[in-house]
C-alpha cells in the first residue's frame, strides 16, 4: 500500500512496512547512523538514526532503521530535539571511541563540543569498541555462523559488556574471514594480513591465492566453508570456480544473455571436464557461430539453461 510522508515539510511516497530510513536515503535526505548495513538487518543499537515522527496527532522520537511505516505521516530529521539527542550520542560515542573519523566528523557536523562531561567514563573504557553488534550479526550470517557456532558475540552485562570469543579464548569455530572487521565502523577489531598470514582473534590464517591474479583473497578455512555450503546447497558450482577471487569472478563469471552474440565479439568461453563441471576459462577470443545443442551450467545465475544453436555463456 502507498503512503504519503512528509518529511522535514516536504511529501514524499513510501511504500507500508518500509523501514523510516529507508526512505529517507531513497530520497536524499540525511541521517547519521554507525550500526547500519545495507547487507544486515537493522539494530537501532547506535540510536543515531532517531527521527521525531508524528502519527495520530501525538509526536514520538524512534529508530529510523527499524521504525516500519503502515500510515501517513510527519517525520522530521532535523528537530531540535532530535539535534539535541544526536549531540549527546555523540559525546558518549566520542568518549568511547575518540580517534574514530566517522564518530570525529559527525561531531564536527552536528557541532558537538568537548564539555568534559564524558571524561571519566573515558577512562573506563579499555576499547573502542561501541557495542554496536554488526560484527557479532555479520558472524552469524556471513562468517561460521552461517553453518556452525558463532565464533565472536557479546558478552558481559553493564560496564562489563564486550564482544569476545567465547571464554576470551581463540575460537575454533573461527574461520577468519574477517567480515567481523569488514562491517565495524570504529575499526575497534585488529585485523592484519602478512606473509600470506592473516591474523584476528588472537588466531593465525593461511591464505588462499586467486588461482587466476594469484591475490590473497580468503582464507583456508573460509575457502572449505565455501566448498562445504556449495556441496550441501547442490548448485554445481565447482571448485574452480570457487578458486577465484570477487573481481576475477565479475570479470569472468557468465551471465545470461538473451540475445545471439555478434560474431566479432570478445569474451571468455567456459572450459568444461568430462563431467560437465567447471574446469577453467579460455583467452579472450573472438565469438564464432556454433551450431550444438546441449545443456550449460550458468554458474552465476545458479541453474540450468538449455541452450539451443547459440553458445551464450559469454562475459567481458
Amino acid at each position: 500500500m502507498s503512503l504519503k510522508v512528509t518529511i522535514n515539510g516536504k511529501v514524499y511516497e513510501a511504500q507500508s512496512g518500509e523501514y523510516i530510513l529507508d526512505v529517507c536515503r531513497r530520497n536524499d535526505i540525511y541521517v547519521p547512523t554507525l550500526c547500519h548495513h545495507d547487507g544486515l538487518p537493522g539494530l537501532g543499537s547506535c540510536r543515531l538514526c532517531v527521527v521525531e515522527i508524528n502519527e495520530g496527532g501525538s509526536n514520538k522520537v524512534v529508530v529510523s532503521c527499524v521504525y516500519p511505516l503502515n500510515c501517513d505521516c510527519k517525520i522530521y530529521t532535523d528537530s531540535e530535539k532530535i539535534i539535541g539527542i544526536q549531540r549527546t550520542i555523540l559525546s558518549m560515542l566520542k568518549a568511547r571511541a575518540p580517534d574514530c573519523e566517522e564518530i570525529i566528523f559527525l561531531c564536527l557536523h552536528y557541532g558537538v563540543r568537548d564539555d568534559g562531561r564524558f571524561s571519566a567514563l573515558q577512562k573506563s573504557f579499555t576499547s573502542s569498541c561501541i557495542l554496536c553488534g554488526l560484527c557479532a550479526q555479520a558472524c552469524a550470517s556471513l562468517g561460521s555462523g552461517a553453518t556452525a557456532c558463532c565464533a565472536i558475540s557479546t558478552t558481559g552485562r553493564g560496564t562489563e559488556k564486550k564482544v569476545s570469543t567465547p571464554y576470551d579464548e581463540s575460537s575454533a569455530d573461527c574461520i577468519g574471514c574477517a567480515s567481523c572487521a569488514s562491517v565495524c565502523p570504529v575499526s575497534a577489531i585488529e585485523c592484519t594480513e602478512a606473509n600470506g598470514k592473516r591474523s584476528i582473534w588472537e588466531r593465525d590464517f593461511s591464505l588462499v591465492n586467486c588461482a587466476s591474479c594469484g591475490k590473497s583473497f580468503a582464507t583456508s578455512e573460509e575457502y572449505a566453508l565455501s566448498l562445504k555450503k556449495a556441496a550441501a546447497q547442490d548448485s554445481g558450482t565447482s571448485e574452480g570456480l570457487l578458486m577465484l577471487c570477487d573481481i576475477c569472478k565479475r570479470k569472468k563469471a557468465p551471465i545470461l544473455s538473451r540475445q545471439p552474440l555478434e560474431r566479432g565479439s570478445k569474451g571468455y568461453f567456459i572450459l568444461k571436464d568430462s563431467n560437465q563441471r567447471f574446469a577453467g576459462f579460455t583467452e579472450e577470443r573472438e565469438y564464432f557461430h556454433i551450431k550444438i545443442s546441449m545443456i550449460f551450467f550458468i554458474i552465476q545465475l545458479g541453474y540450468n539453461l538449455q541452450v539451443n544453436n547459440h553458445l551464450i555463456f559469454y562475459i567481458h
